[in-house]
């Protein structure tokens, strides 16, 4: 098969037409397969997007595009639970589910398993084929030796694999607003002050130094998570879709980059210097290459 680009959710509170006008850009002019859409962050922010999803979906499809809609990472409230129901058993489009609620939802039912759930063997691969997943994005924090195992094991099982190759690493989630706190707020009285944030909200230790990104109830990694010189190694290990999470840059030409890389017309270092002078924050790709997640290297052929 063919190598797939995935766009993910927008993570960050943005404002109504500019989620909407961000995905009619990428159905008309970005060269991805798959994308994903829906609210997963926080359950307060669904409204907002609401009147624009129809027309959304739409303008998605009608590009060609594949669509997933995605289940929420933390289902808390009963009125939460109700609405994540509703979005499963609407039956319209595939889903990716990203709780282990939705996942009990669909079983039986061909889905995706998203990035948020932890696969990190190959018996749970084995479980999540079985329930009915046809594809699994690994978590963002697996070193190279541990996706080249899965890799082999999700081919043994007919299943797709998934790996983040742009975009923060998303890292935990948590009942509690940090965003809302920081701003001496509270959850439920929060004026969605996160929405003050385009790319989530810096993090720094007490000497200074960057450390984090806050997105709501989302803890996510500072830097980008950069692995296009890493793509033809995937590739190799039969990884078969690679996912970019949106930032707030120009993705189509992010988009654009990972598909040539993909299609053997641009080197992945190439595109790796690239997007080091152009993204708003620095590529990470320690996890990969088992060290410190936060670091940067040139692609290594063996790992520690």
């Amino acid at each position: 098969m063919k190598p797939r680009l995935t766009l993910g959710p927008v993570l960050f509170n943005w404002p109504a037409d500019r989620w909407r006008d961000f995905y009619f850009r990428m159905a008309d002019e970005a060269p991805v397969d798959t994308v994903v859409v829906g609210e997963i962050v926080c359950f307060k922010r669904v409204p907002f997007f609401a009147d624009a999803m129809d027309d959304v979906l739409t303008r998605l499809t009608s590009a060609g595009k594949e669509v997933w809609l995605a289940s929420p990472i933390l289902v808390g409230s009963e009125r939460e639970r109700a609405a994540m129901r509703d979005l499963v058993r609407c039956d319209i489009l595939p889903m990716e589910a990203n709780d282990m609620g939705a996942l009990a939802l669909l079983e039986g039912r061909r889905h995706a398993v998203g990035p948020f759930i932890n696969s990190y063997n190959e018996a749970t691969l084995a479980w999540l084929a079985a329930r009915g997943a046809m594809s699994v994005s690994l978590p963002a924090e697996l070193p190279a030796a541990s996706v080249a195992v899965l890799a082999k094991a999700a081919a043994d099982l007919g299943l797709d694999v998934e790996v983040q190759v742009f975009g923060r690493a998303p890292l935990a989630i948590s009942a509690r607003c940090y965003h809302a706190r920081a701003h001496g707020l509270h959850k439920d009285g929060c004026q969605f002050v996160c929405g003050n944030d385009a790319d989530g909200m810096p993090v720094r230790t007490l000497d200074g130094q960057p450390f984090l990104t806050v997105n709501g109830t989302q803890t996510m990694s500072h830097g980008y998570l950069g692995l296009a010189a890493e793509m033809g190694r995937l590739m190799e290990m039969g990884v078969g879709r690679f996912r970019l999470s949106p930032q707030n840059m120009d993705m189509v030409a992010v988009a654009t980059a990972f598909r040539a890389v993909l299609d053997g017309d641009r080197d992945g270092a190439e595109v790796a210097a690239e997007l080091s002078r152009t993204a708003p924050a620095p590529l990470e790709n320690g996890f990969f290459h088992n060290m410190a997640g936060a670091s940067y290297g040139a692609e290594l052929g063996t790992d520690a």
